[in-house]
């Protein structure tokens, strides 16, 4: 059974560093399409990375763009964030969602996780993320 499990949150001050894991069970991370969400407080849940083996394609909104990295790591069977020079913006719930088990190894891109917010169902806990001072 596909498991993600989100961990690695917590409260940071603005301009700090977190690095977010995502292990992955049941299936194997050779062949991946990964997203990266998150959701802040009455907002709506919103993609901030992904990563495709398919093309070895990856995306970032311009939100994030230049301060957050997806990675991956096969042998841990894990998915990191490193998430650095973090804003108060930055706080929500983030979540790891595995894009291959709705669209198939498709590429990043911004429309395929524009989509996975509304056809995406095996969300797991998510990770708090707070950026204050």
């Amino acid at each position: 059974q596909l498991q993600l499990v989100e961990s690695g949150g917590g409260l940071v001050q603005p301009g700090g560093s977190l690095t977010l894991s995502c292990t992955a069970s049941g299936f194997i991370l050779d062949y991946y399409a990964i997203g990266w969400f998150r959701q802040a407080p009455g907002k709506e849940r919103e993609g901030v990375s992904c990563a495709a083996s398919s093309d070895g394609s990856t995306y970032y909104p311009d939100s994030v763009k230049g301060r957050f990295t997806i990675s991956i790591d096969n042998a841990k069977n894990t998915v990191y964030l490193q998430m650095n020079n973090l804003k108060p913006e930055d706080t929500g719930i983030y979540y790891c969602a595995d894009l291959s088990a709705v669209f198939g190894l498709v590429g990043c891109r911004r429309s395929v996780l524009a989509q996975a917010r509304v056809l995406y169902s095996y969300w797991g806990q998510g990770t708090q993320v707070t950026v204050s001072s």
